[in-house]
């Protein structure tokens, strides 16, 4: 009878937690609402090299990007010969930076653009709409907001 009402206890306290935490998550989603900057000035952009980069390209690539003004936080993924960099677009635009970069250096490469049908979305691409995780969210939030 003891070990009986020890695991009924202890099956209590977790669906406790599990409730409790559930409904912090369900306010928490209801309440917090989107941040939205009006006049962000920072802007991320790509350039696509046609083929991967070895360590000398990618240090001449960093090393001319950081001396081009306005350009900050630059990742360089070698492999995919990727380039992701920031900017700030009140100094210098993507196209500048692009123009800038090719002019440094002789580089195959072409600045990435955004399709229609990605720019048109009102979510971040890279998140997958048909989630549990997103359906869940945004439907807690409709049913609040």
């Amino acid at each position: 009878m003891k070990i009986n009402r020890k695991v009924k206890m202890l099956l209590g306290t977790f669906f406790g937690i599990v409730l409790f935490l559930f409904i912090v998550l369900v306010v928490h989603i209801a309440t917090v609402e989107p941040v939205e900057i009006d006049n962000a000035t920072l802007q991320i952009s790509r350039i696509d090299f046609e083929t991967p980069l070895d360590s000398i390209k990618t240090k001449e690539v960093h090393r001319n990007l950081k001396s081009i003004n306005g350009v900050k936080n630059i990742k360089i993924f070698s492999e995919k010969g990727i380039v992701v960099y920031f900017h700030d677009n009140r100094v210098v635009n993507a196209e500048g930076v692009f123009n800038q970069l090719s002019s440094l250096g002789d580089y195959k490469a072409q600045p990435f653009t955004v399709s229609q049908e990605i720019a048109s979305k009102k979510v971040c691409p890279a998140m997958n709409t048909n989630s549990f995780g997103y359906k869940f969210s945004r439907g807690i939030q409709r049913l609040f907001n």
